[in-house]
């Protein structure tokens, strides 16, 4: 598991990057020099994807806390961060294009990232139920 959560910490390590450079170059070739949620992509893919991961893989290294229902939690911690990030990139596309959008458009953004936090939330939630599980001492002796 430990090589698992190393690789998937790569993975985020450079969409973190790719997603840094877009909100740099994206920016700029359109002349927009406001605010974007395009920016704030970078950010949550490091903490939330890289670093998430490093942790865990320290963690597991160290008290083996995976089992077979880790790798459903972990999916869908990451379709929650992809469906979070999809919603920021949205966002952040209509605030450079400077697009008008409906309430109801504008409602359905938020949305889309709401719902991908409140999966991340959840999950971190049932890992870190799994890992305090593990240092249960009492269930070991």
């Amino acid at each position: 598991m430990e090589k698992r959560y190393a690789n998937l910490a790569l993975v985020y390590a450079v969409a973190a990057m790719i997603f840094g450079v877009f909100y740099r170059e994206f920016t700029k070739w359109n002349h927009f020099t406001g605010q974007t949620n395009l920016s704030v992509m970078h950010t949550h893919y490091f903490m939330l994807g890289m670093f998430f991961f490093l942790i865990l893989m320290i963690i597991e290294k160290t008290i083996a806390f995976s089992d077979k229902g880790t790798g459903k939690i972990l999916l869908t911690y990451q379709i929650g961060l992809n469906i979070a990030g999809l919603g920021f990139l949205i966002r952040g596309l209509t605030q450079v294009w400077g697009t008008e959008l409906s309430r109801g458009m504008d409602a359905s953004i938020s949305g889309i990232a709401g719902i991908g936090h409140i999966l991340i939330g959840i999950c971190i939630i049932f890992v870190l139920l799994k890992i305090s599980r593990s240092l249960d001492f009492s269930k070991k002796q």
